[in-house]
């Protein structure tokens, strides 16, 4: 397996696997809104993607986008979109994927990452409780959407 960061010779496939990730979540396919938007994050460096290949068959990917801690004064990521595509599910990539974005807090001297995910994605819940990634149970999360 091959994991390395997106450019924008990626995009095509990347927006493929970003329109598969959003219908995951109940979204309305849209592959050139994901095209778009992700050509954006890329030409504007305001996150960081890194891929993963099984030969030449792009099967997921990691997004983290840059927050700061005020009570850790340093740099916070926040590993806002992890997909694998079904086909690749079981096979390790989901943990790949984030050890690739430990490395990435490693390098930048952040002091970790944050994610959220829903109560109901049993696996992602499992996978996380296994690799040993904190659940914090201290504070509530509350979201304004317009």
């Amino acid at each position: 397996m091959l994991i390395r960061k997106a450019g924008i010779d990626d995009l095509n496939g990347l927006s493929e696997l970003f329109n598969e990730y959003r219908i995951f979540y109940k979204k309305e396919t849209d592959i050139e809104g994901a095209k778009q938007f992700l050509k954006e994050r890329l030409l504007k460096n305001d996150s960081e993607i890194f891929i993963s290949f099984s030969d030449t068959v792009m099967t997921g990917f990691v997004q983290l986008y840059p927050l700061f801690s005020s009570t850790r004064i340093r740099k916070l990521l926040m590993l806002n979109d992890l997909f694998v595509n079904e086909k690749f599910r079981g096979q390790g990539v989901s943990l790949a994927l984030i050890n690739r974005a430990k490395e990435l807090c490693l390098q930048t001297g952040a002091c970790g990452f944050m994610l959220e995910t829903a109560k109901t994605n049993l696996i992602a819940n499992s996978l996380y409780q296994k690799i040993n990634l904190k659940l914090d149970t201290d504070y509530n999360v509350y979201t304004w959407d317009v």
